[in-house]
């Protein structure tokens, strides 16, 4: 009787290593900063019309996108608080997406008029009307990824 349960219990022993072995080469890893740093690099530098149609579907916010779009509608400034230049993009993919620039801490995109097309790079948040993209300014503090528009060549940071 002896001899059986040792048996088993080095049977049950190298099924459960065997076990283990595989479940732990499963196990995420934990990023490096580098690596963190890569992947948001990559992300934003991705054509956002999937990635921002993903998040609206998904109601996501705070997401980092870049892409461009046709401006379709020029709407007036938002005047309380900070002081904002708002337009209408449209996306490749048909989706509409508010822009609400900060003029207060990036010069206003001159010259721009419906049917242009603008380059971004900013913070996507999400709205039932297809999302607001914000930050398209650098910060001042330092403390959020810096944004853009791009308008006939120009970069306005």
């Amino acid at each position: 009787m002896k001899q059986i349960l040792i048996a088993a219990a080095i049977l049950l022993g190298g099924y459960g290593y065997s076990w283990f072995g595989t479940q732990h080469a499963a196990l995420p890893v934990k990023p490096t900063t580098t690596d963190v740093q890569s992947r948001n690099q990559d992300r934003s530098a991705e054509n956002s019309d999937a990635v921002i149609a993903k998040a609206f579907a998904n109601r996501q916010s705070n997401l980092q996108v870049s892409g461009e779009g046709v401006v379709i509608k020029m709407l007036p400034d938002d005047t309380r608080g900070s002081r904002h230049q708002k337009f209408l993009l449209k996306l490749s993919n048909g989706q509409t997406l508010l822009v609400a620039h900060n003029i207060d801490l990036a010069p206003r995109v001159s010259g721009l008029r419906e049917g242009d097309t603008v380059s971004f790079s900013g913070e996507y948040e999400w709205s039932p009307k297809g999302g607001t993209l914000h930050w398209t300014h650098h910060d001042p503090v330092g403390s959020h990824p810096g944004g853009w528009i791009v308008h006939r060549g120009k970069r306005y940071p």
